[in-house]
């Protein structure tokens, strides 16, 4: 399996991850009382994944100024 192969599948599992933390989040966010701490460290995680979705995007298709 070639780089860019291995780069697109963890980019599948990512997005998926984000989606999944945003819609717990939300979720947690609703129910009162919540642990704020703990809504805290999914942001967090969350934050951590879009900034690696952001990289391999980025790794697969390069901003090329010509």
């Amino acid at each position: 399996m070639s780089d860019a192969e291995t780069l697109k599948e963890e980019l599948v599992a990512l997005r998926k991850e984000h989606r999944d933390l945003d819609d717990l989040i939300a979720r947690m966010s609703e129910d009162k009382p919540y642990n704020q701490i703990h809504i805290s460290r999914l942001k967090k995680r969350k934050l951590q994944v879009k900034d690696r979705i952001k990289w391999i995007e980025n790794e697969i298709l390069p901003d090329i100024i010509a």
